[in-house]
C-alpha cells in the first residue's frame, strides 16, 4: 500500500467516525459504535495492522497519522459514555426517588421470650444491688464440681448427666466439661474479687438428658449469691419473695422445705404457690437454695468465720414457660412463626 492512500484511507475514516460519532443517542448505540471502530475487528483495529507492511521510514509518516486519530477517539468515546450512564443513572434517580416523609408500616422484630425473660430478671435484680457476672461455657472438672461440694462420687458426674469435653487425668484442674449449672460463675466471681459479693449469673447449661416436654439437653438458668457479714435464711426469704412477686406482677407465696444439695448447708427446696387463670392454683416445686457450704467458701477462698451467704438457682427456661403459659420446652427452640409471634 502507498503512503497517500494509506493517508486517504486514514482521513475517511476519520470523517465516518465523526459522523457516526454525532449520531450516538444511547449506551446501546455507543457500544455498536465501539464494535465498528475500537474493537478487535474494527475498522481502526484493522488499519493498525496494515502498517507492518511498511518500511520504518514509512512508519515514521503514517504512523503518527494513524495513532492522533485513534488517541481521539478514545478520548472522545470514554467522554460520551460518562455522559450517557451518568443520564440513565439521573433517569433512575428520578423514577426510584423515595419520600421520606412518608409513613409506611415497618415490620420489626421482636426479643425471644428467653430474652425477655431474663432482661426482665437483671432489672430486678439490679434494682436489689446485685450486679450481673457471667462465664465460659466449657469449664474445668474442677471449678463445676469439686469446688462446690460435689465429690468424685457423685452421680452428677456420671457420663448420662454430664458432657465431658476432655477427660483421662487424675486431676480434675485439667478435665474440661460443658458447664452442667452456672454455679461455677460464683467460684470464678469469690477468687477474682473475694467478699462481700452481690450477683446473678443467667446463662446457659449443658446435660445430657432425654429430651421431652419439660427436658433439654441444652437450657437455660440463673443463680444468685450474696456474701456479706451476718447474712441468715430471713435475707434469702426476703430476696426471694421480692423478685418472684415482681417477676409474676403480683404477690406470691413460698413454702420453704428440707432438701439437700452438696454446696448448700442447710439446704432448702422453694415451692411457689402457682395460679394459672381457669385452673386450680397449687403448690410447685420450683428451685433449691441454701446456706452456703463452708467447703465451697473455702474453694471460693473466702474466710468463712467472717462471712456467711445464701445462694440460689432457679431454670430461667422454666420461669419463662411458667410466665407466658408455655407447656413444651421445645416450642423455644424452634422458629414457629405462629409461636414465636406472639411475643
Amino acid at each position: 500500500m502507498e503512503t497517500a492512500e494509506f493517508k486517504g484511507q486514514v482521513a475517511d475514516l476519520q470523517a465516518r467516525v465523526e459522523a457516526d460519532f454525532l449520531d450516538i443517542t444511547s449506551l446501546d448505540d455507543l457500544t455498536l459504535f465501539f464494535q465498528r471502530y475500537l474493537g478487535k475487528k474494527g475498522e481502526l483495529s484493522v488499519l493498525l495492522k496494515s502498517l507492518k507492511a511498511f518500511s520504518p521510514d514509512e512508519k515514521k509518516v503514517v504512523g503518527p497519522l494513524i495513532q492522533k486519530v485513534k488517541t481521539k477517539l478514545n478520548a472522545d468515546f470514554v467522554a460520551k459514555r460518562d455522559t450517557l450512564e451518568l443520564a440513565v443513572l439521573n433517569e433512575k434517580l428520578k423514577s426510584d426517588w423515595i419520600d421520606v416523609t412518608k409513613h409506611e408500616e415497618v415490620l420489626t422484630g421482636n426479643l425471644h421470650p428467653l430474652s425477655k425473660v431474663q432482661r426482665r430478671i437483671e432489672e430486678i435484680f439490679h434494682g436489689m444491688g446485685f450486679e450481673v457476672a457471667d462465664g465460659p461455657h466449657v469449664e474445668k472438672e474442677w471449678t463445676n464440681f469439686d469446688a462446690l461440694n460435689i465429690p468424685a462420687s457423685h452421680p452428677a458426674r456420671d457420663m448420662q448427666d454430664t458432657f465431658f469435653v476432655k477427660t483421662g487425668s487424675d486431676d480434675p484442674h485439667e478435665n474440661s466439661v460443658l458447664r452442667t449449672h452456672t454455679s461455677p460463675v460464683q467460684i470464678r466471681r469469690m477468687l477474682e474479687r473475694g467478699a462481700p459479693v452481690r450477683m446473678i449469673c443467667p446463662g446457659r447449661t449443658f446435660r445430657n438428658e432425654d429430651l421431652d416436654a419439660t427436658h433439654d439437653a441444652q437450657f437455660y438458668q440463673f443463680e444468685c449469691l450474696l456474701l456479706d457479714e451476718d447474712i441468715n435464711l430471713s435475707h434469702l426469704k426476703g430476696v426471694l419473695e421480692r423478685f418472684l412477686s415482681e417477676f409474676f406482677e403480683k404477690e406470691m407465696k413460698i413454702r420453704i422445705r428440707p432438701g439437700y444439695f452438696p454446696f448448700v448447708e442447710p439446704g432448702l427446696e422453694i415451692d411457689v404457690w402457682f395460679e394459672i387463670p381457669g385452673k386450680k392454683g397449687k403448690w410447685l416445686e420450683l428451685l433449691g437454695a441454701g446456706m452456703v457450704h463452708p467447703n465451697v467458701l473455702k474453694a471460693g477462698e473466702i474466710d468463712a468465720d467472717k462471712y456467711q451467704g445464701f445462694a440460689f438457682g432457679v431454670g430461667l427456661t422454666r420461669l419463662t414457660m411458667m410466665k407466658y403459659e408455655i407447656d413444651d420446652i421445645r416450642f423455644l427452640a424452634s422458629s414457629k412463626q405462629d409461636f414465636l409471634g406472639q411475643f
